[in-house]
């Protein structure tokens, strides 16, 4: 697969496929005690909660094992399917955001470590934010981190190996990425390529096209204000 055809459209923008699944796994095998504690801090055994971008179970399957009741939605296959194994009777949906439906409203709603700069269009951005307003109950409280222009990387304009991994079976797991910026939209591009080897074997390759928006201060104040948040409190550690 050449860089042309990793751009030809057909792949979507931060989907996590299998090899890309299977990575975040082997390095995200313990949820951040810190990060866990300070989600935990708004929920109760009585609210309905979702988190709308459970991934493969890191913050929801501690939510699920303290008798909380909690929902989860992703838009991808293989982390769900991870989750699942996990957890069968997890009750999740696989649908991106802006489609989910639900009768239901939430007394809280989350989206952990910085995800919300997933969504690199500040327009689906919006909608988004309008979306999770209107799932919310009255009063209901909406928690998430993004990521700031302090986390910008470096600009590498050569693809260059960022992990590699040992597994089962003497499989290797690579990821190799490169990263540029955007100063105009503020987005930081990081296109990847996952590889697993048998040795010195080529079995799998994987592109992913992933990016995410660097917020300034204030810019994620004014999107709440658009789409009809009305209070607010930012922190600027985890420590409430």
């Amino acid at each position: 697969m050449n860089e042309s055809d990793m751009f030809n459209g057909d792949i979507k923008i931060n989907y996590y496929g299998a090899l890309c699944t299977m990575m975040y796994e082997e390095l995200h095998r313990d949820t951040p005690q810190d990060e866990l504690e300070f989600y935990l801090s708004y929920a109760k055994k009585e609210v309905n909660i979702l988190e709308a971008l459970c991934w493969s179970g890191r913050f929801f399957i501690p939510f699920l094992k303290r008798g909380l009741n909690i929902k989860g939605i992703d838009n991808s296959h293989e982390m769900l399917e991870k989750l699942k194994l996990k957890s069968p009777n997890a009750d999740t949906f696989e649908v991106d955001i802006e489609q989910y439906q639900s009768s239901e409203k939430f007394d809280y709603i989350f989206i952990s470590s910085g995800s919300v700069s997933l969504f690199t269009d500040i327009r689906q951005c919006k909608k988004i934010l309008k979306k999770i307003n209107l799932l919310l109950k009255t009063n209901g409280k909406f928690v998430f981190a993004v990521d700031t222009v302090a986390s910008r990387c470096k600009n590498d304009n050569d693809y260059n190996i960022k992990v590699s991994l040992k597994l089962k079976h003497d499989y290797i797991l690579i990821l190799k990425s490169k990263n540029w910026y955007d100063e105009k939209t503020h987005t930081q591009f990081s296109p990847s390529i996952y590889e697993l080897y048998d040795g010195k074997k080529l079995l799998q390759s994987e592109f992913m096209n992933f990016q995410i928006h660097l917020y300034e201060l204030g810019e994620m104040d004014n999107l709440l204000q658009e789409t009809g948040f009305t209070k607010f409190c930012v922190y600027s550690s985890l420590n409430i």
